[in-house]
């Protein structure tokens, strides 16, 4: 995610369309912010905003 405040958008979503939040977006010790959800196929996701990530200007993940 670009920002932290999209992983709460996308478990939103989640909710309103769904799916089920296997665990709430919180911030965890190591600084990442993140949660859990299951989509109608019964398939795991993990939603992740991590504060060292770096986009390009496409929005793509820079290693």
């Amino acid at each position: 995610m670009l920002k932290k405040e999209d992983v709460n958008k996308v478990i939103e979503f989640v909710r309103n369309t769904g799916g089920k939040i296997i665990k709430e977006a919180q911030d965890v010790f190591w600084g990442d912010y993140h949660a859990y959800f299951s989509d109608l196929n019964n398939y795991f996701w993990e939603v992740v905003w991590v504060p060292d990530f770096q986009f390009d200007e496409n929005g793509l993940l820079k290693f």
